[in-house]
């Protein structure tokens, strides 16, 4: 299996701290790090995890550096702040893909400048293998050549006038839903969401296709499942974790 993801990638940087005392000159908590995290982010966050379920990837990314730092409470887990630096990226050249080298394409538009609509309507247009996307930008007619678009309840709730029939939308604890039908996922103790829709993503993209090499079938109903089981893992680990 061949995937190709298309995105702006970012370090997530996770700073544990130990939190013992208010700060005299103001009402904020005074942090002590203890120990630092570095993980790939968003785009390069999806590439890791289909890595990690045996896909070989291409990948397509800005090369400025994006930083999301996050300072974490140690003792309960509890994010007190969090610093993005260079949030803006440069924006990407054309770009050109070769017809049948892949199983499918991601797009991972964290809306940070590297993709335009036009860019992701012509990906998408232009290449015959599934494609899904996770996109932060408002919903329109530019994404309705998407096979399925991946995009969280809040997000949703942004884009209730989409029409279209492709939208999967992740519902944290409440699992999932595709075409009105609600995917229920198992009820676990959640330590850390960050990176959990990089990880639904990646599972989704992997057992569909698995079940259009193996099965000769596209099942996106048996790999929404999988990708809830999938999410449900991650989200118990501390920090961005891959499966």
């Amino acid at each position: 299996m061949k995937v190709l993801v298309i995105g702006d990638s970012c370090i997530d940087t996770f700073v544990y701290c130990n939190i013992d005392r208010i700060c005299p000159e103001a009402p904020v908590p005074v942090l002590q790090p203890v120990n630092t995290y570095h993980n790939p982010g968003m785009a390069s966050n999806v590439a890791a995890n289909l890595e990690s379920l045996g896909v070989e990837v291409d990948m397509i990314t800005n090369s400025d550096l994006i930083e999301k730092i996050r300072y974490v409470d140690n003792k309960s887990g509890q994010m007190i702040m969090r610093l993005d630096k260079n949030d803006i990226c440069e924006s990407a050249d054309d770009i050109s893909i070769e017809i049948g080298k892949y199983d499918a394409i991601v797009i991972s538009d964290y809306c940070k400048g590297f993709l335009s609509e036009e860019m992701i309507k012509a990906i998408c247009k232009d290449t015959e293998c599934p494609t899904f996307l996770d996109t932060k930008k408002k919903l329109g007619d530019w994404c309705k050549g998407v096979d399925f678009i991946k995009i969280n309840k809040p997000e949703w709730e942004y884009n209730l006038d989409y029409k279209g029939d492709n939208v999967i939308i992740t519902m944290g604890s409440d699992g999932a839903e595709h075409k009105g039908e609600i995917f229920e996922t198992e009820k676990v103790k959640v330590s850390d969401v960050s990176g959990a829709g990089d990880t639904f993503m990646a599972a989704l993209v992997y057992k569909y296709v698995y079940g259009i090499i193996i099965m000769k079938q596209r099942d996106i109903r048996l790999a929404i499942d999988f990708a809830n089981k999938c999410a449900s893992k991650v989200v118990q680990e501390r920090g961005v974790s891959v499966l």
